[in-house]
């Protein structure tokens, strides 16, 4: 049987990338933001776990999942694009090319984005996304989680859709920095919106410092990234950070 170790070894990656592995760790995000300030770490350096022991994801939830299961990465990019969000809406798309690679046609499963940078698969949280910007260089850090073996209940993995193909957290992350590279240098907001399944949504906005949560219609998102909602009002509000419901309807 091939070890974990083995697996993360013999994964060949794309060109330029410096992907580095280790077994366990508090933070990937929290580490490679560290590498970075020590001059150890830039752009392009990739850091992957096989179990995050003090992972968190937006509003400072916490994200955990057993060893060696899912995909728990953070990815080094820079120079920071003037809209900050730019950079976790690159990730989110490739990580969606890279699902899609793997998801199996026959599965019926449909894959999309929830705003900001979520990937659902049949309308189940498949991935979550999150970024630290560096304080000491013109980098920032974009951390995934993605559900391959294992999900907590209510979530997708991939596994579940994939019928042959190999979903091994390497191969997804291989597949991912390719998806990257082919869209590192071209505009994305069209691709963005055009796979963004929120609008057009009834939704329920959680919003951060005990703000009353938002209860509307996305109806789109600006040139920055920001969330456009009309309230059940006809008041329409710009968000810049908060957690999404989508309601169902009836």
């Amino acid at each position: 049987m091939t070890s974990v170790g083995d697996i993360w070894s013999s994964a060949t990656w794309p060109p330029g990338w410096d992907v580095r592995h280790v077994t366990e760790t508090s933070s990937t995000n929290s580490d490679l933001l560290d590498a970075v300030s020590a001059g150890t770490a830039g752009p392009r350096t990739v850091l992957a776990t096989d179990h995050q022991t003090a992972g968190r994801g937006r509003l400072d939830r916490r994200w955990d999942a057993p060893p060696a299961t899912n995909l728990l990465v953070s990815i080094a990019l820079g120079p920071v694009p003037e809209v900050a969000a730019e950079a976790t809406h690159r990730v989110a798309l490739a990580a969606l090319g890279a699902v899609r690679r793997v998801v199996d046609p026959a599965s019926g499963c449909a894959v999309g984005l929830k705003w900001p940078n979520d990937l659902l698969l049949d309308g189940r949280k498949l991935a979550g996304i999150l970024a630290q910007r560096s304080a000491t260089h013109d980098v920032v850090v974009v951390g995934l989680g993605l559900n391959v073996a294992w999900a907590p209940d209510g979530a997708a993995r991939l596994r579940d859709a994939a019928g042959t193909a190999d979903v091994s957290p390497p191969a997804v992350l291989e597949a991912l920095l390719g998806e990257l590279d082919s869209i590192s240098s071209s505009p994305i907001a069209a691709a963005y919106r055009a796979d963004l399944l929120t609008i057009g949504r009834q939704v329920r906005v959680e919003l951060p410092a005990g703000r009353a949560a938002l209860h509307g219609r996305a109806v789109d998102v600006d040139d920055r990234g920001r969330l456009v909602v009309d309230d059940t009002t006809g008041r329409r509000h710009v968000l810049d950070v908060g957690d999404v419901v989508h309601v169902r309807a009836g």
